[in-house]
Formats: structure tokens, sequence, C-alpha cells
């Protein structure tokens, strides 16, 4: 059985007054990793998931994704890491706070593990967005 994460605080009102019912709007399809972890099926009903640079509406998934499923460690994450190296563990999940993973160290085993992923992403489930860094908005 994977590690659980264990959300503790929502990242996007970290000294704010909002409620974790507010919806936190989606700047042009665009996605940060901290944007992105709020759709982790705990704060929200939507699950989303980060895929080489694609995010990804696997809320439809929820079993397999949300509170208490095989991949909850990827949901509000960009999974890329841990879908290459076929691992659930919870160093291949780069935190909210973390810019992403280039991924550049991926032999080519993993970078195809990877790409194999990434086309079931892309026909099972709505593509909503790309995940970009703080900095690239």
């Amino acid at each position: 059985m994977p590690d659980s994460i264990v959300i503790t605080d929502d990242p996007i009102s970290l000294g704010s007054n909002s409620s974790k019912d507010d919806e936190e709007p989606v700047l042009e399809g665009k996605f940060t990793p901290k944007t992105l972890y709020k759709f982790n099926g705990f704060d929200t009903e939507k699950i989303y998931i980060g895929v080489k640079g694609k995010v990804y509406d696997v809320s439809k998934g929820r079993n397999f994704y949300g509170p208490s499923g095989p991949y909850s460690n990827f949901a509000g994450h960009d999974a890329s890491r841990g879908l290459a190296l076929n691992s659930f563990d919870l160093e291949c999940v780069r935190s909210f706070d973390e810019p992403l993973d280039p991924l550049d160290d991926l032999t080519r085993e993993q970078q195809a593990s990877l790409d194999g992923w990434e086309e079931m992403f892309k026909e099972k489930y709505p593509c909503i967005g790309t995940l970009v860094n703080e900095d690239d908005l």
C-alpha cells in the first residue's frame, strides 16, 4: 500500500481569510504547483494531476486518485517522476512550494514509461491546462 499524503494546511489560503470551499480561479488554464495542490481530492471534489507539463482532470477516477486510492499521492501534484519510475514513494512527488521537476535525469526506459502513462491520460481524461512554475506566469 502506498504512503498517503497528509494534508495539514491548504497552501492556497495560508495567510488569507479564504475558506476551503472557495474555488481558486484557473489563470488562463495555467496551473502552478501551488494552485494545482488544492485539487487533491481532500480540499475539493475535483482531482487534478500534472503529467509532462499538462494538467488532467482525473476526478472521474476518484477511486484511483482520491483519498485512500492507490494513486492518491499524485493527486494535486506533478506525477511525472513517480509515473516514470513506476513508484508511489513520496520522494518522487515534489512539494507544492518546489519548482517543477525538469526530469532531465530519466533514463530512456523511464522516459518511455512516462510517455506510455501520458498517452493513457490523454485518452482517458480531459486535459484542462498546463503546469508551469510561478516565475513563468
